[in-house]
């Protein structure tokens, strides 16, 4: 088996990337260790809290003992079935902030400022009901809003405007500061995973292939990639790349798979006997992520989604959906949202909400006090930095994975503000017909070390890692791909998933990921790339004086 580029990896990125490649004449093809996506667990958003948890669509990942929470494994879903991650996440959509981008630039990733990606992000969408001239409206990607039925959507956000912050008709168009409605792939009732957007159709094409098979390494040959050893059962064979090879595997598998074949730190390679190819320190570094607490509270009125917590509900939900794929099986139930910044002095929003009308674990355990309702918040650019690292030279072990969370001080303080914050805005009168009391953290939880202990028991991760291969110039020392998504020291491969991001963007990181295949594809076809825009997003012109 060969082909012109072999891309391992069937996620967000992977299958954006094989469909612009596909659609260019570029023959592709992509190896995938998991299977289908058929089936209502996966396709109805409802049902997120499932595939998250089943074996056969994640890898099932845990971090190592986190010591800044009480040595907790926290869970690290990783979608392992065509779409990737895409296929078993919340399905919310967030562009990032303007200056994430801004920010990438000046950290060594020429072209990727926000006027370089804003035309991509264009390209990719479809958007339903986003601000014009800000959004894409033709693209693979559909992008909608639920109907807001829930009063509580709408108690949210004017909560937010009656405690002084902003709204926002869309926070992925020109002003993502503020409080409105959240944005998710959800088309015609169906998760709209990269899957469904990009690899189904792509797989249309003669010139694009899917194979089912554990990627072991990346083949290398004096010094270029050539092709991609792995394993079928018992069997081991090497699938050949004329071109390119493309690591799209994520931000645990990618870095993980550049050690196996031997681009990574030296002498963490020869400790496991690995032949150094490329001696890259900065392979498996600079892993982030965004870390939350679900603040809950107990509703006085029986209108949240807890009537339908029992097993006579969900079938009623389901049986609706899969008959006309509609009612509350067709949501995501993340239909409010809002970004903040925590104090004066930060230019742009450094806090993110995400509302939803029931109090609820995403392991799907329902709080015990029954009806209520919960604000997911955490910060987004967290100073503490972990590693992915190898645990042996098979390919079958699970690498080790330290977040280390809340390793630096400031992280404490911005999480009791996202804390103290949140209670303020459930305490506005537009929550007053709704809430009855706290039901987490407890409103006895008031001191600094009360919402600590809180914090060690209680945050939960977003599922957003990135970084582990970040991008930067080439003399960098920690920088692992160019700007072209080239890995330093190796030539014809390159990777492209969120394991390249410099920096952990403002949000959920699917979007982000399908723009870095977009982008990378027209890297790799060596074409123009899209035209800079020269549009200016919207800054608060108070930021430096207010808060709010």
């Amino acid at each position: 088996m060969e082909a012109d580029v072999v891309i391992v990896g069937a996620g967000s990125a992977g299958c954006a990337m094989a469909y612009r490649l596909a659609e260019a004449g570029v023959d592709v093809l992509v190896i995938e260790h998991g299977g289908s996506d058929a089936g209502p667990f996966i396709q109805m958003p409802a049902a997120l809290s499932y595939p998250m948890n089943m074996a056969r669509y994640d890898w099932g990942l845990q971090s190592e003992p986190e010591p800044q929470l009480n040595n907790r494994r926290l869970v690290v879903p990783r979608g392992k079935v065509i779409g990737g991650s895409s296929s078993i996440n919340g399905m919310v959509y967030v562009r990032g902030h303007a200056h994430d981008y801004d920010h990438w630039a000046e950290s060594g990733a020429a072209g990727w400022s926000y006027a370089d990606v804003l035309p991509y992000f264009k390209r990719m969408e479809h958007s339903h009901g986003g601000q014009p001239g800000w959004r894409g409206s033709d693209g693979p990607l559909h992008i909608s809003r639920g109907p807001r039925r829930n009063p509580l959507f709408h108690a949210f956000v004017e909560a937010g405007r009656q405690a002084g912050y902003e709204t926002t008709d869309d926070y992925n168009g020109e002003k993502q500061e503020g409080f409105g409605p959240m944005e998710a792939t959800i088309w015609r009732g169906r998760r709209w995973s990269a899957a469904n957007a990009y690899l189904k159709p792509a797989l249309k094409r003669p010139n694009c292939r899917l194979t089912r098979a554990l990627a072991c390494k990346v083949v290398i040959e004096d010094g270029r990639a050539t092709g991609v050893e792995v394993r079928r059962g018992d069997r081991a064979e090497v699938i050949r790349a004329r071109r390119e090879v493309v690591l799209a595997a994520s931000s645990i598998n990618t870095p993980k798979l550049l050690m196996l074949s031997g681009i990574g730190p030296g002498a963490h390679l020869a400790e496991h006997g690995i032949e150094v190819v490329a001696d890259r320190a900065g392979v498996g570094a600079n892993l982030q992520d965004h870390l939350e607490i679900y603040l809950q509270m107990a509703a006085s009125q029986p209108i949240t989604l807890y009537k339908y917590w029992n097993l006579w509900g969900k079938a009623l939900i389901g049986a609706q959906w899969l008959f006309s794929g509609t009612g509350l099986g067709a949501s995501n139930q993340f239909e409010s949202a809002a970004f903040i910044r925590s104090r004066a002095g930060i230019d742009y929003p450094d806090i993110q909400y995400h509302f939803l009308p029931m109090a609820v674990r995403y392991d799907g355990k329902a709080a015990a006090e029954g009806h209520g309702f919960q604000a997911h918040v955490g910060p987004m650019r967290s100073k503490s930095r972990g590693a992915v690292t190898l645990r042996s030279a098979d390919p079958q072990a699970a690498p080790v994975i330290r977040f280390n969370y809340m390793s630096h001080p400031d992280d404490w303080d911005e999480f009791r503000a996202c804390i103290r914050l949140t209670r303020e805005i459930f305490a506005q009168d537009a929550f007053k017909p709704y809430v009855r009391h706290e039901i987490q953290p407890g409103a006895e939880v008031t001191s600094d070390d009360e919402i600590d202990g809180f914090i060690r028991e209680h945050a939960e991760s977003a599922y957003h890692p990135c970084g582990t291969a970040r991008m930067g110039r080439a003399d960098d020392p920690l920088a692992v791909v160019d700007p072209e998504c080239r890995v330093i020291g190796v030539e014809g491969l390159r990777v492209a998933d969120s394991s390249i991001f410099p920096r952990i963007t403002n949000g959920n990181l699917n979007g982000p990921s399908i723009m870095v295949g977009e982008k990378a594809a027209d890297h790799l076809l060596g074409k123009g790339l899209l035209a800079p825009s020269n549009a200016e997003p919207w800054i608060s012109p108070r930021w430096q004086v207010s808060q709010r």
